[in-house]
C-alpha cells in the first residue's frame, strides 16, 4: 500500500523538549529532547494511529490542508512538516482445503517458529511470491506461460 502523508505540527515546550502532533489524529503525538529525535519517532506514531483506525474499522481521515491547521495560542511552533506512513494492509479470511497431515506439519513448524497458522501461511506465500516474482513477473509462472501461449497464437495467425 502506498504511503500517505499527513501534516504534523512541531512544537517546543517550556522545558525545551520537542513535541510533534497530528491534527488528523488527535491522540497521536511524538516527543523527544531534540527535533531530529521527534521527527524520527513521528512515522512510527503515525503508523500506530493508522493501525488504530483499521482496528476500529474506521477509514483513514483525509489529510488536513496546511491552511486549515489551527495551532494553540501562545504555543512555540517550530513548523509544520509532512510525515509519511504506510497504512496497514487489511486481512481477509480465506478457506483453504489441505490434507490433515500437511496441516499438522504446518502447525508444528509454525509453533516452533513462535507464530500461528495464519502468520505461517502469509509468510510462506510472501516468500514464494518474492522468490518467483522476478523470474515470471508479478503474477507468477502461470501468467508467464499464458502470455507466451497467447504470443505464439497471435504469431501463427
Amino acid at each position: 500500500m502506498p504511503q500517505r502523508f499527513y501534516p504534523a505540527v512541531l512544537e517546543r515546550d517550556d522545558g525545551g523538549a520537542i513535541g510533534l502532533w497530528f491534527p488528523d489524529f488527535p491522540d497521536c503525538v511524538a516527543a523527544a529532547l531534540t527535533q531530529e529525535e521527534a521527527m524520527a519517532r513521528a512515522a512510527d506514531a503515525l503508523e500506530e494511529a493508522m493501525r488504530g483506525c483499521a482496528e476500529r474499522d474506521q477509514p483513514l481521515p483525509e489529510p488536513t490542508s496546511l491552511q486549515a491547521i489551527e495551532t494553540p495560542l501562545g504555543a512555540d511552533i517550530i513548523g509544520i512538516v509532512a510525515v509519511g506512513g504506510t497504512p496497514p494492509d487489511p486481512s481477509e479470511r480465506v478457506n483453504v482445503y489441505l490434507p490433515k497431515s500437511l496441516i499438522d506439519r504446518i502447525d508444528r513448524l509454525a509453533s516452533e517458529l513462535g507464530m500461528n497458522r495464519s502468520s505461517f501461511f502469509g509468510m510462506a506465500a510472501s516468500a514464494m511470491i518474492a522468490r518467483h516474482a522476478g523470474q515470471f513477473g508479478t503474477f507468477g509462472p502461470w501468467a508467464a506461460n499464458r502470455d507466451r501461449a497467447a504470443g505464439k497464437a497471435a504469431r501463427s495467425r
